[in-house]
């Protein structure tokens, strides 16, 4: 199983929070198409195996038109064999999922749509500097679903300045009124390369406290399990059945190659990390070269990527895996600290497999940071 990733660099404005790659300067749209499909020829031998999902991000991928689609997928599907039925996402702004847009959609192959509407309040909205409305949002929902499309995940911010408890809960309650088959909800990070991180410095902005976050999490957790929702990674809740299939590899530590600026990839011994700028990538790339930089993973730094992806999981930390493929016996390791952290309540040890409570998801990372190996 493997995936493929595609960065398409460019949104129409800069939201306040955003520290993805991107430009506002979208006249080289073409000529990133014509590069990233002279990558993907570049870097065809990267995986050996089938392609099981395809995940374009960005940026806004949605600016893309038929053409551009066209070009993209075609080579895709020339350089790479795809697996029956692989998932293929793209992800959008609601402002740009017009009726005619989701055909060319349609039309492409793409069978999953990520859709950034993060509140549907037109206040926060703006002060995220969100190119649509609250109405614009549920309009976009509504085509979509019009247009035949059956898997849809929506992002919702929480843990922004001025959202409050019953904020939060209106903004659950109505994007659960779409029926959503996934939904991905992540807390505000103020970014230092942000505007967000500007206001921050100059005290124009002060960050959600500890309390209030963990507040609007919970929330989260409590009204979307109620809902039905399996919530299979810290950040990402679905109907049955409806994972994101290309993420949990992530989270799975499966093959995936990134194309594009700024683009990760992983081929299980080491790590790519391609340029963050445009024009270089672009001279780079036509010169029939691959701009990045490699990390060989030492056994250590496996080790600790394996700690921290699956405790955030509803699959958990296999401890035979560790012992048996990484020669990491994590309950002799940290048995002290294992023992405290299930007396707290913080996770269950069942079946050798460890997992994070409620409670315990609340404190993902900072559990993840004690069990790892120094490096």
């Amino acid at each position: 199983m493997a995936g493929l990733y595609v960065h398409i660099p460019f949104c129409k404005q800069a939201c306040h929070y955003c520290d993805f790659h991107f430009s506002t300067d979208i006249s080289t749209r073409l000529e990133m198409c014509k590069a990233l499909v002279s990558e993907l020829v570049l870097q065809k031998d990267y995986l050996a195996e089938e392609i099981t999902t395809i995940y374009l991000g960005g940026g806004t991928p949605s600016l893309l038109n038929r053409a551009e689609l066209d070009i993209l997928f075609s080579s895709i599907r020339t350089q790479f064999t795809l697996a029956p039925q692989t998932e293929i996402t793209l992800e959008a702004n609601p402002d740009d999922l017009t009726k005619e847009k989701l055909e060319e959609i349609r039309a492409s192959g793409i069978n999953r749509l990520s859709i950034g509407i993060q509140s549907f309040n037109d206040n926060l909205l703006k002060y995220l500097n969100r190119a649509h409305d609250a109405q614009g949002a549920r309009r976009c929902l509504e085509t979509v679903r019009e247009a035949g499309f059956n898997n849809i995940s929506i992002d919702l911010i929480y843990a922004i300045p001025g959202l409050t408890q019953k904020i939060w809960k209106e903004t659950l309650q109505e994007a659960l009124s779409f029926l959503p088959e996934h939904i991905s909800s992540y807390g505000l990070t103020i970014e230092e390369r942000t505007v967000f991180g500007n206001w921050s410095k100059r005290g124009k902005l002060h960050p959600v406290d500890e309390e209030n976050s963990a507040q609007q999490f919970e929330l989260l957790m409590a009204i979307l399990s109620h809902s039905g929702y399996e919530h299979y990674e810290i950040s990402n809740f679905c109907k049955p059945g409806f994972h994101s299939r290309h993420n949990s590899s992530y989270w799975k530590q499966s093959r995936y190659l990134g194309i594009g600026p700024s683009a990760h990839s992983y081929n299980g011994d080491s790590r790519q990390f391609n340029i963050r700028n445009n024009a270089s990538y672009i001279r780079s790339i036509n010169e029939g070269i691959v701009p990045f930089e490699r990390e060989v993973l030492t056994r250590e730094n496996k080790i600790n990527e394996y700690i921290l992806t699956t405790l955030r999981t509803d699959w958990g930390c296999d401890l035979s895996f560790l012992k048996l493929h990484l020669e990491d016996d994590l309950l002799h390791r940290c048995g002290d600290n294992l023992s405290l952290l299930q007396q707290k309540g913080l996770l269950t040890i069942g079946n050798g497999i460890l997992l994070l409570s409620r409670k315990g998801k609340l404190l993902a990372d900072k559990i993840a940071e004690d069990l790892m190996v120094s490096v």
